[in-house]
């Protein structure tokens, strides 16, 4: 598996070895091992999630409150979409800044969203479907959104596709706007270090 650092660091892609035959396909979209020597920790899984969105879906952007948040390893088993991942640590070189990878069912690439960073997806394709391997449980108390249309953060969304949201998408605060709840750099990288120690 190749991993590959974004330009927000700590967010990682990585890429899996496939192995097509005349009976479909196997792959190992998730590795251990992979994901320790790229991130300097082990990631506990304590939930998974799975998502299914008609094209157009945009869902987040989402964090939530650091201590604990939820670092999410996230990948596409069907369909395809255009995952984000937005640096909102305040003090972070990277502030306000944003990456996307393209996740689909052919290539099978993975996106490591570390604590306290954005993340949101369009899905590119009908029925497409999102799978989320969660370090932490749902936790509504300490969720956040900021929302995904703000023209300052300018998300990378296709002008070709309609957008889809939720009401409570649509209503999140802008980036500037949610600047009293958002994670500050500093905190992460503590929480990082006690991570890997």
């Amino acid at each position: 598996m190749h991993a590959r650092e974004l330009a927000i660091a700590g967010a990682f892609e990585f890429t899996p070895r496939t192995f097509p035959d005349d009976r479909g396909m196997f792959v190992s979209p998730y590795q251990s091992d992979a994901v320790f020597e790229a991130v300097g920790h082990r990631m506990t899984v304590a939930q998974t999630n799975h998502s299914v969105s008609r094209r157009g879906t945009i869902r987040g952007v989402h964090f939530a409150d650091v201590p604990p948040s939820q670092a999410k390893y996230v990948y596409c088993p069907r369909g395809a979409l255009l995952d984000v991942v937005v640096d909102i640590r305040v003090g972070s070189p990277t502030f306000g800044q944003w990456d996307a990878v393209r996740l689909d069912a052919v290539e099978c690439k993975a996106v490591y969203v570390p604590e306290g960073l954005g993340h949101a997806f369009i899905a590119l394709e009908d029925d497409t479907a999102m799978n989320y391997l969660c370090s932490t449980p749902y936790n509504p108390t300490g969720e956040h959104g900021i929302n995904p249309m703000d023209p300052a953060l300018g998300l990378p969304w296709p002008a070709s596709i309609e957008p889809v949201l939720s009401p409570k998408d649509l209503a999140a605060p802008t980036l500037a706007e949610a600047t009293d709840i958002l994670p500050t750099y500093s905190d992460c990288l503590a929480f990082y270090e006690k991570l890997r120690s």
